[in-house]
């Protein structure tokens, strides 16, 4: 595979990759909406334990989307791996490497703060370029001296409001080898994507030159999943294996390479593009992917009110049409095309270890 940057798009992240709403509120009722909500705790008689892990779960998340907000511009990855992962293993090595690789090309690197794959991404991104969220443990996790002490690292008590950040704040997820944790993170991501609960991003296990960990998690998707029909041969496009840091780099890249990012509005799916699809790619959009229209044509689409939230946007070029969301993975590989005819970036071009 011949190795290749695609374009850069400073500052053109979207400002919330999983608010699809049909009407724009107001800030204010928002939080009276909040505010009823604590009140009817009072009716409903909650418990104690009940009450503490709300109030918990709500000060973390507050503090954690302060934490993020003036970065919600920049593009960020998260590295997922073992945090019990060595220096001297050929792992650390990759996952120190991609986070140098992905710091050079602009791009923020987000771990849970901890050492093993998480503090060798991070030493790979520097401490300017990286964010931590770490979990609150009584064994085994302290963040790292690259993130310890940073006002971007932000530690959390609970599992389930760190992996939210862990998606919703980023625009790409690595993984690398690593044990229960790290396998929850990736199935979870995948399965976040394929049900369309979360806006469709590059998903990159990362594996050391000649690693059998994730070829051997794909060999089992493909044996165990797709010949049973538990999943559909498309998925397998949601996803990338690879043992190769540069091919994990172009992935991610390669995915932002002409498509931005995607709204719903009301029924239609709304992909905001970086260059202008031709008729040419517009007819074969249709030909080729007919089976993902709900109803009606591929068409390209005008800037929405609802959009006034990512106003930065407004110039960039759409296509829009009736989604049938159960076609994620077709929609991957639509995109897939897209920035294949109008950038030059083509996955399937890729070595054997691409799905």
């Amino acid at each position: 595979m011949t190795q290749r940057h695609p374009q850069k798009h400073p500052h053109s992240s979207e400002m919330d990759v999983i608010e699809h709403v049909e009407e724009l509120r107001q800030h204010a009722e928002l939080i009276e909406e909040i505010k009823q909500t604590a009140d009817k705790l009072a009716s409903d008689r909650a418990t104690r334990g009940d009450l503490k892990i709300l109030s918990r779960a709500l000060k973390e998340l507050r503090y954690a989307f302060k934490v993020f907000a003036p970065y919600r511009r920049e593009r960020k990855v998260s590295v997922f791996g073992s945090a019990r992962t060595p220096a001297q293993n050929p792992c650390y090595a990759a996952a120190e490497q991609f986070g140098r690789r992905m710091a050079e090309e602009g791009w923020m690197v987000v771990t849970g703060a901890g050492g093993g794959i998480m503090e060798a991404a991070h030493r790979g991104s520097g401490r300017d370029m990286a964010l931590g969220l770490n979990i609150l443990l009584p064994f085994e996790q302290e963040a790292n001296p690259v993130i310890a002490g940073d006002p971007k690292l932000v530690s959390l008590k609970y599992f389930f409001t760190r992996k939210l950040l862990f998606v919703k704040e980023v625009h790409a997820i690595v993984s690398c080898p690593g044990g229960f944790g790290t396998l929850d993170e990736a199935f979870e991501t995948l399965t976040l994507v394929q049900t369309g609960k979360r806006d469709l991003m590059p998903l990159v296990m990362l594996d050391e030159p000649g690693g059998t960990y994730w070829s051997a998690f794909l060999q089992y998707i493909k044996e165990e999943l797709l010949q049973n029909g538990l999943i559909s041969p498309s998925d397998l496009s949601l996803f990338k294996v690879t043992d190769n840091v540069e091919e994990a780099v172009e992935e991610v890249l390669g995915f932002y390479s002409v498509y931005n990012s995607m709204r719903f509005i009301r029924d239609r799916l709304v992909l905001r593009l970086h260059v202008e699809p031709t008729a040419e790619l517009m007819d074969r959009l249709n030909e080729e992917f007919a089976d993902i229209v709900a109803s009606g044509r591929i068409e390209k689409a005008e800037v929405h009110r609802v959009e006034a939230d990512d106003a930065h946007l407004a110039s960039l070029p759409r296509i829009g049409f009736v989604f049938n969301r159960k076609a994620v993975g077709r929609l991957r590989e639509m995109i897939d095309v897209i920035n294949c005819e109008l950038e030059g970036y083509c996955p399937c071009d890729e070595s054997e270890t691409s799905t």
